[in-house]
């Protein structure tokens, strides 16, 4: 038993080197007779009306490359071209079972299919390779290559686009009536595929087309693939999207901030400025066209709003800041805004009644100074006060009567005048004059310290008045400057519910 494995193993060893050089005399001598009256300028047909039909079959490798700004689409294929040769046929059995042999793909002849829409401006990205001969004349030739086509981006959704470029194949010279083209399959192999960071294959289906070119009256095959992508958002959501989402909040809280602070229309413009940064960014990655992307039409409405906003922030400062030389607030404008208005957007001032409005001891002091003014006609000097501050026009405790003429108060004593003009006599009437002189210089030295009290009442009347128009006007300002801070986060929310939409 030992003798019989150690001669099988004898034989293996001595006989197999002698198989393969068997092999290589008989593909030698394969070689030298089938090109010995070959050539490969002509298509290898034994009728010149006969079609060679070439089956072709793509395998999408890697997405190397997509250039929005250029529309251009850089691939790396497998391309796989079949056909039948009829000049390159041989019988096995003549050549010791020899059925395949593998000869570089110069010495044969190779249809001059082209990729139609190549941007490639050196046209030496395909790799000279080797082609497999079969003994029925069945040829294949196996082709990796770098194509850059040209492909119409579209970025009206971008960052969540989709995209459709197509590859079409064809012969540059030979017609429908020479060379036809046939698809392997309906859709390209993607199973070898290397996923791209940015870019999601969807697919890649081929398809058929004849083609009559207004040079030719013959037709013209083709075969067009498809490729469909997604474009993975994820980057451009945290890098563009979410920083001008956060930026866009930030402009409603600018009505937020005090009128006195000074730094309101400052917000608004650095919001401005950031926004036109990123807008930047986005316009330098994309293609010079009419169809604005939507991340670029989210920029454009964010930065209008919050112009809109700087704006609306000048104004109401503008409102906030009315002087006493300001005109009152319209009736209009208290019941619409410091009524109602106020009350939705939760405005009040301290001490204010929150559903209410107003306080009833301010109400109460803002009464007595209408009633104060309207009984003054406008003039606090009609009103009659003698030097202790007490209203003219009673009798004292004597029974003389007092009256204001001409702003002086005149005490005439008239049982005295009656007792002068009985005695006739002219001591009573000096001692009359005396008195009533008296009495009237008393008054004058009054008289100026009484002008000096009307003066401070009138002023702090009119400073009170001055300051409750104020107050009114800034209690508007900080109405309008809640309502528009709510009004800009809706608007700013929908906005970002809206393209976030997009997305799903």
């Amino acid at each position: 038993m030992k003798l019989v494995c150690s001669s099988s193993s004898f034989l293996l060893v001595f006989f197999l080197p002698v198989c393969f050089a068997a092999h290589g005399r008989f593909a030698q001598k394969l070689l030298n007779d089938l090109f010995s009256n070959y050539t490969n300028a002509l298509r290898p047909v034994e009728d010149t009306d006969h079609i060679i039909n070439v089956t072709m079959q793509i395998t999408l490798s890697q997405i190397i490359d997509m250039d929005e700004r250029n529309q251009i689409l850089t691939t790396y294929l497998w391309v796989r071209q079949v056909w039948m040769d009829a000049f390159l046929t041989w019988k096995k059995e003549d050549y010791d079972g020899l059925d395949a042999i593998r000869i570089p793909s110069s010495r044969v002849w190779r249809p001059d299919i082209v990729l139609y829409n190549s941007a490639d401006d050196q046209f030496s990205s395909s790799m000279e390779t080797n082609v497999v001969l079969r003994n029925d004349g069945e040829v294949m030739w196996d082709q990796p290559a770098i194509t850059k086509s040209s492909c119409a981006v579209d970025v009206a959704f971008f960052p969540f686009d989709l995209q459709q470029c197509v590859l079409t194949f064809g012969s540059w010279t030979h017609s429908g009536n020479q060379m036809d083209l046939f698809s392997a399959s309906d859709n390209a192999d993607l199973s070898s595929i290397v996923p791209n960071v940015e870019w999601e294959v969807l697919g890649m289906p081929s398809k058929k087309n004849v083609i009559l070119y207004g040079c030719c009256s013959d037709p013209y095959p083709d075969l067009s693939f498809t490729l469909h992508l997604k474009r993975r958002a994820s980057f451009y959501i945290f890098n563009l999207l979410i920083p001008c989402m956060m930026i866009s909040f930030l402009a409603p809280l600018g009505f937020y901030l005090p009128a006195d602070s000074g730094e309101k229309v400052s917000l608004g413009v650095t919001v401005l400025l950031a926004l036109t940064v990123f807008q930047l960014l986005v316009a330098e990655s994309m293609p010079p066209s009419e169809s604005v992307p939507l991340i670029g039409k989210y920029y454009i409405a964010t930065m209008t709003m919050v112009t809109a906003s700087t704006a609306l922030t000048i104004f109401i400062m503008n409102i906030h800041h009315c002087g006493p030389e300001a005109h009152p607030v319209p009736e209009w404008a208290k019941r619409f805004i410091l009524n109602h208005l106020a009350r939705i957007c939760f405005v009040h001032e301290v001490g204010e009644n929150f559903l209410g409005g107003a306080s009833s001891q301010k109400k109460h002091l803002s009464q007595e100074e209408a009633e104060a003014t309207s009984a003054s006609g406008g003039n606090s000097r009609g009103i009659n006060w003698d030097v202790n501050g007490r209203a003219g026009g009673r009798a004292n405790q004597d029974g003389v009567g007092q009256a204001w003429k001409e702003d002086l108060l005149v005490s005439i004593t008239h049982a005295e005048e009656d007792g002068a003009v009985g005695a006739g006599g002219e001591g009573g009437a000096e001692d009359n004059r005396r008195e009533i002189l008296v009495k009237t210089q008393c008054l004058c030295q009054h008289q100026g310290l009484r002008k000096s009290v009307e003066y401070i009442a009138n002023s702090y009347q009119d400073q009170r008045v001055a300051q409750v128009r104020i107050g009114e006007w800034r209690k508007v300002a900080k109405v309008m400057d809640r309502f528009f801070m709510w009004l800009f986060f809706i608007m700013v929310f929908f906005m970002s519910i809206l393209i976030l939409g997009k997305a799903i």
